[in-house]
Formats: structure tokens, sequence, C-alpha cells
């Protein structure tokens, strides 16, 4: 064994060039597949983190009819025994309540949509408390709001400007009040940056006269639980006439999205795969019919054709040892900095994709994963890449071989 890989050492080294140029092609296929899949896994979680932790949570609960028709007067009442066995069950929630209305500043006016919330209770579920672009979040008994930054910008106003709110009132008086703006949102969607007014629930039902329930229940599930478990098990809690719906059920375009884009890294990582399979294909096979003397001596003087397929496997092994390692040492310093560092996209704006934002700063997500599957693909190509040269190496004839 030790005899058969000292003659392979030397055989890969008898052609330089053609090593060099094998090792070089599969370890920059390596590096292309590390770097790319780590990207792309960053890429996909940071749309799904920002979906879940800035808007969505891990999902909602709803009156049946409120997602149909959203209207003041479609509430869970009597949330209270439903939130607590939430969170006995070790949710984490945060009740909301919603309305349409209109929103003016000086001089212009849009349409807003007016959220109220439970300061506290929201940053168990949320981290849009984070995303602030100027000022500060609300606090528990604040009086004034935090609005998008797009709507501060069409309304002509900053921190510390204030905020005309109007709509109707559960009552079916005109709601009105102006409140300070303590906060202006980056951007988290469309619909938060060009309309988000967010204010405490008190405040929320002193202008709109309300009494009533809540709108919508934002959760996040148990550690270690799936997502589809969770969700049948909220459902369970739930009274009559209420629905728990998970964010892909409320976002199902989007978790198509991210299930696709899963999907095109595998199918471009298949592809980097079969050209590497095919540059070490056609590099052992030039090597066969170069050797075929050599071999053909080999075979005369005793080497049987196990010996000599296992040589010319073992002269793979240490080229794919090579071109592992080379891969793997220029990836960890590579993946290293675009985890730490990433690029930073924020000259470009603000970026969403179907209007959930994308963080200014794309990183990379890096595992044990990130490398190992790689490398064990690579290895299982070229293994499987160089059988056919080898066995047409280990059944040559003595003979024909030597005439040749």
């Amino acid at each position: 064994m030790l005899d058969d890989l000292r003659l392979a050492w030397r055989n890969v080294w008898r052609n330089t060039r053609r090593s060099v140029v094998t090792i070089a092609a599969a370890a920059l296929a390596l590096l292309v597949i590390i770097f790319y899949s780590g990207m792309v896994t960053g890429y996909v979680e940071g749309l799904q983190r920002n979906i879940l932790d800035l808007e969505m949570g891990d999902g909602q609960i709803f009156a049946e009819e409120y997602r149909a028709k959203p209207s003041l007067y479609t509430a869970i009442e009597d949330p209270e025994p439903l939130l607590a066995k939430l969170r006995d069950a070790g949710y984490r929630v945060s009740p909301r309540l919603l309305a349409a209305g209109l929103g003016a500043g000086e001089d212009n006016s849009a349409g807003v949509q007016i959220v109220g919330l439970e300061v506290e209770a929201h940053r168990g579920v949320s981290k849009i408390h984070e995303q602030l672009h100027e000022g500060a979040w609300l606090s528990d008994d604040d009086d004034g709001v935090v609005i998008g930054r797009r709507l501060g910008e069409e309304l002509g106003l900053g921190v510390g400007d204030e905020l005309v709110v109007l709509s109707q009132g559960a009552d079916g008086s005109m709601a009105n009040e102006v409140y300070p703006v303590r906060g202006l949102l980056r951007g988290i969607s469309e619909a938060v940056d060009r309309g988000g007014v967010f204010m405490t629930s008190a405040k929320f039902r002193e202008l709109m006269v309300y009494e009533g329930g809540v709108h919508q229940i934002i959760f996040r599930i148990p550690e270690g639980v799936e997502l589809d478990a969770a969700v049948d098990a909220a459902q369970a809690m739930a009274p009559a006439g209420v629905e728990v719906s998970s964010w892909k059920q409320l976002q199902p375009s989007m978790a198509t999205m991210l299930e696709s884009t899963q999907g095109a890294m595998a199918v471009m990582m298949g592809i980097i795969y079969i050209a590497v399979g095919i540059v070490v294909l056609n590099a052992m096979l030039m090597a066969v019919f170069e050797r075929t003397r050599e071999f053909g001596v080999l075979k005369a003087v005793g080497f049987g054709p196990g010996k000599v397929f296992r040589l010319i496997m073992f002269e793979t092994a240490i080229q794919a040892a090579f071109a592992v390692t080379l891969g793997v040492l220029l990836a960890v310093p590579l993946n290293y900095y675009m985890t730490t560092t990433g690029i930073d996209l924020s000259s470009l704006g603000d970026m969403s994709v179907m209007n959930v934002a994308m963080d200014p700063i794309w990183r990379s997500k890096v595992d044990a994963s990130t490398y190992t599957t790689p490398v064990t693909a690579l290895v299982v190509i070229i293994i499987l890449a160089v059988l056919y040269p080898a066995s047409r190496a280990a059944w040559i004839k003595p003979l024909d071989a030597i005439r040749d």
C-alpha cells in the first residue's frame, strides 16, 4: 500500500502542468460553491429574518372575516384567555389594534395604517424598534407616534413635528388628534414605509373611541417546535371564529420565492459539480492515453488489474486532497470577511424584495455544512469521474499497450 502511494505521488508530479490545472480547477470550483452557498443562504435567511422579526412574526391570529374584509368592528373579542393560553404554552405574543385613516402635515396628506400596540409585549415578537432611521421608539405611556420614513418625507415631517391623524371612530364620530413624531422608521416594507403610523394601544383606543377586543395577535413559536405543529396547536387553543395562520400562509408568494431561490442554488451547484467532473474525467483520460505503454509494461511485470486501478485511484485521491485543502484555505478568509463585514449596499438606497426590506449589508451565513456538503459532493464527483479511466487502464492488454 505504501509503495503504491509513493508511486502514485511520483506519477502525479510527472506531468506537473496537467496536475496543477486539474487541482486548480477543482479548488476554484470548491471555492465558488462554498462562497455562493454562504451568500445565498445569507440572502435567504436575511429576508426570512426580516419577514419574521420586523413584520409577520412566525404567525398571526385574526377574527375569521378580518383578512377578507378588514374592519374596526371585526375583532377578536375578549382575547385575554387566548393570550394567557399561548403564553403558558411558551409562545411570545403581542396584540395589536388596526385602523385605516388619513395622516396630514402642514401641506400634504396621505392614507395611513394606524397601529396600536403594547410596547413591551411587542418587543418580544418584533425588532421593529431597532429599525429607526431617526429619533426614538415609543415608551409605554407615550403620547406620540413613530411613522415610516417615506411617509414623513411625503408629509414634510421630521422628529419633533406634529402629525394630524383623522379617521372614523367606533362610535361613528370623527376621530382626529395631533401627535408629536417621536421617530422615523427605516425601510421595512412598502406599506410601513409609506403609511405606517405606530402608537400605544391606549392612545389608539382613545383616538378611535374603541373599547372592543384586538384585531391582530402576532406570535413567535416556542423554541424547537416546528412551525406547522405550532400553528396547529395555537389553532386548537383558539375559540370559534378565530383564525391562526403561519407567515407562509400569509405570504405564500414570498415563501415560494425563498424555496425557489434555494432550488436555484442547488441547480447552480449541480452545474459546477458536473463541470468539475468533466475536467477530472478529461484529465484522467488524457493521462491514461498518454501512459498506455507504461500501463502495458506494468501489467507485463506482474501488476494485476486491481493494482493498476488502485494506483490511478490513489493519484486521483492525492489531487483531490490538494484541491480540497486549497479550496477550503481560500474559502475560510473570504467567508470570514463576508460574514463579519459583508457587502455594503446602502449606497443603492432602501431595497426590497416583494415589498420586504433587504438589509443594507449583505452578509454570508456560514456553518459546518457550508463546507462539509460541497467538499463531500466534490470528492464523490471526482471519484465517479475517474472510475471509467481507471477501469480502462486496469483491463488494458499488455501486448497491445506495448505495441501502441
